[in-house]
């Protein structure tokens, strides 16, 4: 059986009797209505046609009411805390007057629907706030897909007034790279373990991490905890300077009992201020703009290629030319593509 959703305000579709009208959606969102909120997210989650139409417009209009968050990417190895230590350092900030909204990507779990859902007992109080929005992310489609809806998701938690967006990521590889191009921060959380503390990071993950946080530095875990903070800090400095000018500090913290995790979160906002002192955090969210924009016309393009019926109608045989080696890859593309060309021409034409 599937896991009942975290957030009780959770949509489940958003069929024609349940679609509101555009100032209904904006209304409510900038009302702080999390029951809208979370529809208008899966509003944005469809693919249908209207849908796609109304999500544009809801989205255009609520705008200038995003961007004032801080967005913090979570990252870290299997069985590193990552659940644990986002309700710690959740609580900590709604206590402090705060409203945080906790996304995750991960286009892998069909059953689970990411760590957000499949921990859920972990973050039971943090669940329960009222300061506290948490969604999981759709998980039908590509990462490409998932991660765009994820984007627009943290605009509209933005426009709901969530003045800290923790984005977790739950897959591996891929998932990391696109969680750090919609994020301000980008926070890797490691732990201590035998042998090699580095095992199983690429090194392009440490190179993107802005803080690294070696979680579970609590009992008899303490002195591996530091050890593996040594080693950290000492492959960091074999690392090129960051664009941004920041030097990524490596700490020490314990979800489970608290030590560190204010620390963590004082790093955090110092390399914010550090970062909208020198004008890299601006620059930094109009190159993200900028790749987003780039990043869903691809996705609108591939969707518009595979989805047409001169396309579904032929690529099974052609490709079982190419596997057979009787047609070349780019052959078989250029012929895929000018047959989908010609039939747009002829599309219009009619």
């Amino acid at each position: 059986m599937a896991p009942s959703n975290l957030n009780p305000n959770l949509s489940a579709s958003t069929g024609p009797s349940q679609r509101l009208s555009p100032d209904a959606y904006v209304n409510g969102v900038l009302s702080g209505d999390r029951m809208v909120l979370s529809r208008a997210i899966t509003l944005i989650e469809s693919t249908r046609d209207r849908d796609r139409r109304l999500a544009r417009e809801v989205l255009n209009r609520l705008l200038p009411q995003a961007g004032g968050s801080v967005r913090v990417g979570i990252t870290g190895v299997p069985g590193a805390g990552k659940s644990t230590f986002i309700e710690t350092l959740g609580m900590r900030l709604v206590d402090n007057d705060g409203r945080l909204a906790v996304l995750a990507i991960d286009p892998s779990s069909e059953r689970t629907h990411g760590s957000i859902l499949g921990d859920k007992t972990r973050m039971a109080r943090l669940a329960q706030d009222e300061h506290v929005y948490i969604r999981p992310s759709p998980t039908s489609g590509s990462l490409g897909g998932v991660a765009r809806k994820t984007r627009e998701t943290i605009m509209l938690c933005e426009a709901a007034g969530y003045d800290t967006i923790f984005v977790e990521t739950v897959g591996v590889g891929q998932s990391e790279i696109t969680v750090h191009s919609m994020v301000d921060v980008f926070l890797l959380l490691g732990i201590a373990g035998a042998g090699d503390e580095l095992q199983g990071i690429k090194r392009g993950i440490v190179e993107m991490a802005d803080i690294i946080a070696i979680n579970k530095a609590d009992g008899e875990n303490v002195r591996p905890a530091e050890r593996a903070r040594r080693q950290y800090a000492n492959a960091l400095d074999l690392f090129p300077p960051t664009e941004s000018g920041w030097v990524p500090p490596v700490l020490t913290c314990s979800a489970e009992t608290g030590a560190g995790i204010d620390e963590v979160w004082q790093a955090v906002q110092e390399y914010v201020h550090q970062a909208r002192s020198s004008g890299y955090f601006e620059t930094q969210r109009r190159r993200q703009a900028r790749y987003w924009m780039r990043q869903t016309i691809e996705h609108r393009l591939m969707e518009d290629f595979f989805g047409h019926e001169c396309v579904r109608s032929q690529i099974d045989d052609i490709e079982q030319h190419v596997l057979e080696g009787q047609l070349s890859s780019f052959a078989a593309a250029d012929q895929l593509l000018e047959a989908y060309l010609g039939a747009k021409r002829k599309d219009e034409n009619d």
